[in-house]
Order: C-alpha cells, then structure tokens, then sequence
C-alpha cells in the first residue's frame, strides 16, 4: 500500500502532525523504531508505578490563553490537567535565599519586586516582552543574558530571572532571547502537571490517529529514505519492510535525517557538513524516587534549588565534594489523598561523563556506570533535602537516566535533551524550516524552533499546513 503522509518518529511533534493530516482526510503511517511510540513523552513501569521521561509540567493551558486553543484543536484539553500554585508555582532557592514564581505577569513582576523593590520598573518592561513575545526579527539575534544584564542591575535577580531555566540550556554567549522569551512565558501564564503522566497525550493522540484510518507502526526502524528524481519514494526499515508514500515527515533530528538519503541530487555534501556540525544542547541526570506510603504531602509546585549564584554558570561536569550544584524538584500528583508517591530529581549531565560509555546499549553497562548514576541520585537527593529535610529516608525505589539512556530511546544525538542549540550569533544557521531542498520531505520537532510541548506543537502546526499546502 502507498500512503499519502509516512512520519518518522512518534515523538509529541510526529503525532501532531499525523493526527492533524489523518482527520484531514489523508491516509498516514508512523513508524517507530521503538516499542512504544512517545518521544520524550513516553513513560515507563516499574512494578505497579509509571514514570515519565521528558514531560514534567507545562504552561498556558488556562483558557484564552495561548496553548489552551492549541491543545483545544489537539482534543487534549479533555484530560486530567491539575494547575499548579498561582502564589507560587515555582520555587527559587539560591545560596539559601528564597524567592518564588507567582502566576500572572503584572503578579510575577509584582511579587519580585517585593525580593528588589529598586528593579520594579525594570521587571515591568521584562513581563511587557514575556506578554508580547517579540517576533524571532526582532530578538533572535540577542543573547538572553545581554538582554537581561542591560535591563536588570542586580546580578541575584539576573540569576533568579534564569534559575527556572533547567527546561533550556543556559548559555551566556549563545541562548537567544527569542527561546529564552518564549520557553518562560506561557509558564508565567499558568503552569499545570498532569495526572498519569505524558503516555496520557501519546494515547489520546494515537487514538485519534487510528480512529481517522490511520496507522502508528511500533518496531519500524527507519535505515535509508529512498530518493528517485529529487523525490523521496520509500522509507526502507532495517528489517527489511518498505514503505511507499508521496510525502514524507521526519520528527527525527536533522542530521540523523539527511544521513538516511545515501545519495541525493538534492541534499548537497556542504548541507550535509554543516547540518553535521552543529552543536547540540546538553543532556540531563534524572533520578526517579518512590517514596514511602504517607512520607511526603504533595507539594503544588516545583523546587529550582543551587547551592550557589552561579545559575549561568556551566554546570559542573564532576561531581565535587559537595556534590551537584543544581536539582529541579517535582513531584507526581497524587491520584488520591494528599501524599505524593513519587519525586523527579533532574539537573543537567554533561556527556563528558557519559562518554566512556558511549559505547554502551541500555542493560549492557558496567557496574562503574551503575556506582556513577548511584552517587549522582544521592548528591541530588543531598541538595534536595535542603528544602525537604529527610527526603533520603522516606525513599523506597530510585530509578535513574542519563543523556546515554536519551540517546538510545530517543536517537538524540550524545543524548541531547532540547535538540539543536540555538545561537543567537549565527541564527540562521540553528534554525530550521519545515522545508528542506528534498520537496517532498518535511522536518519537524525541538531541533527546528523552540523547542518545549508549546514549541513542538507550533512547529508541528507549521509543518502540518506546509503539506496541507500541497495539495494532495
């Protein structure tokens, strides 16, 4: 059978785009090359608990609110979204000083100008840009920490403004003001977890996907895109299937994308480089934690916890006496009571540390692997216990990732966690368009823009209408 649309790769942006075209009435196939389709969205069991791996919470979701009328047009705003604290959805310690994230931007600058009185007029002006959000034109080619370093004079607020960040990659030099923007404001607008998890939107997407006669293949690694006359013809599957379709969308990265056409009259050998060299964001150490019954009351919001002022800071790639410098904290809401049963600790892995084992699968790796991770989840739960004392004792189970597990669940290269860094000093060359010189092969996915669900999900529209453009 020809299919009008294949998509490769079921993360969030794949199956937007494959549930859009397929109740457009085209007939789709997704291939997978793992056993579930998901992305950075699919969860994982153990015993009678499910994990999330990439999702922890999102921002926008109120109603008039931006994303609202996206996940709206998605069918997902029917599931079970719980809103986080508007006095204080996130929560900022630095050296031991306390600050806190309040919904709403005049709110959100008002209650961090009670922390620096003497910047509120500046902190107005920054929630201007967070509410307009300025067209990639006119920010992208400035840096996020310039931006800020000429509007705010306290270096702690400069940091403060940043140390929710862990859903980006801080980088003095490179971060664009245009992601920087755009990552932090629909969270100012409203912040929300989701009970069960990110396999909730997977399988709310997926049934729709086949409820409109499409098709969602798990198990289907894609090994070469077949090019005849400038056209992809066929996606061929290391396990020898063929599938044939007029239009094809990779939800893969770029790179790994173009190095499936093995000859092309269209994809010429400097793109290649190029695409090749580019840099990839950082990855990240996630320790899992099932509590004890009846240990920890839920906590409606997130903990941003550094030992030190140094948010933009690179992170340190050892572990140092005192162990990381930085965790984000969340937990699971609970689906009843008041005590919750599992807490996410995640700060940022380089893959200087994973390295020696880059040659490694997941289950084949040594016991030095297993002491590395071991050591990383107590230094996070260390640092965590600053602000939930006792937290190492109410533990049951730790399950753990890193950038090497990303890697071979995901194909991020060295696994990276937000795709394609984006440089603010040579934009044009980090960001993509949906279109690539192949006509009938289409990008989509965190690499391209923003990355993040409201980033994804924007491109996905984009590259949803580009083929809708087409006119099959």
């Amino acid at each position: 059978m020809k299919y009008d649309v294949i998509v490769i790769g079921s993360g969030f942006g794949g199956l937007i785009c494959a549930r859009q075209l397929a109740l457009s009435g085209l007939s789709v196939l997704v291939l997978e090359r793992e056993s579930q389709p998901g992305g950075c969205l699919q969860c994982y069991r153990r015993g009678n608990q499910t994990f999330d791996t990439g999702f922890h919470y999102v921002g926008g979701l109120a109603e008039g609110q931006k994303l609202h009328e996206v996940f709206d047009s998605l069918g997902l705003m029917h599931l079970p979204w719980h809103r986080l604290s508007a006095d204080g959805f996130d929560q900022v310690t630095i050296a031991g000083e306390k600050f806190v994230y309040a919904e709403g931007f005049d709110r959100f600058a008002d209650t961090l100008a009670g922390y620096f009185p003497e910047e509120r007029d500046a902190l107005r002006a920054y929630v201007q840009l967070l509410s307009d959000l300025p067209p990639l034109e006119q920010s992208g080619g400035i840096s996020a920490y310039g931006y800020l370093c000429s509007k705010f004079r306290s270096p702690l607020l400069i940091d403060v403004l940043a140390a929710t960040s862990m859903k980006m990659e801080l980088r003095r030099e490179s971060l664009p003001l245009f992601t920087f923007a755009h990552v932090n404001s629909s969270f100012i607008q409203s912040s929300w977890r989701l009970r069960g998890g990110g396999e909730r939107i997977v399988r709310s997407l997926v049934e729709d996907i086949v409820g409109a006669g499409g098709e969602v293949v798990c198990m289907a690694e894609v090994g070469e895109l077949m090019e005849h006359e400038g056209r992809i013809v066929a996606a061929r599957c290391n396990n020898g299937e063929v599938y044939e379709a007029d239009i094809f969308i990779s939800d893969v990265h770029p790179a790994l994308t173009l190095n499936w056409i093995h000859e092309s009259t269209r994809i010429k050998p400097l793109l290649r480089r190029r695409v090749a060299a580019l840099e990839n964001t950082g990855g990240m150490f996630t320790a899992s934690l099932v509590l004890k019954p009846d240990t920890l009351p839920y906590f409606n919001h997130n903990k941003y916890i550094f030992r030190k002022a140094n948010v933009w800071d690179e992170p340190m790639p050892t572990l140092c006496e005192e162990g990381v410098d930085r965790v984000m904290v969340g937990c699971q809401v609970p689906q009843e009571g008041t005590f919750t049963q599992q807490v996410d600790l995640i700060t940022p892995l380089p893959w200087e540390m994973c390295r020696i084992w880059q040659e490694t699968s997941v289950g084949h790796r040594d016991e030095d692997y297993r002491q590395m991770k071991h050591n990383l989840a107590q230094a996070c739960i260390r640092l965590a216990e600053t602000e939930l004392p006792g937290l190492g004792k109410m533990v049951e189970h730790i399950y753990t990732s890193t950038p090497l597990t990303w890697r071979d669940y995901t194909c991020s290269p060295n696994g990276s966690a937000f795709g394609i860094r984006k440089d603010c000093r040579q934009l044009l060359l980090t960001m993509f368009s949906p279109r690539t010189p192949v006509s009938n092969l289409l990008l989509t996915g965190q690499s391209l823009m923003v990355h993040g669900l409201e980033g994804v999900a924007m491109t996905a529209l984009q590259t949803t209408r580009e083929v809708l453009a087409m006119n099959l």
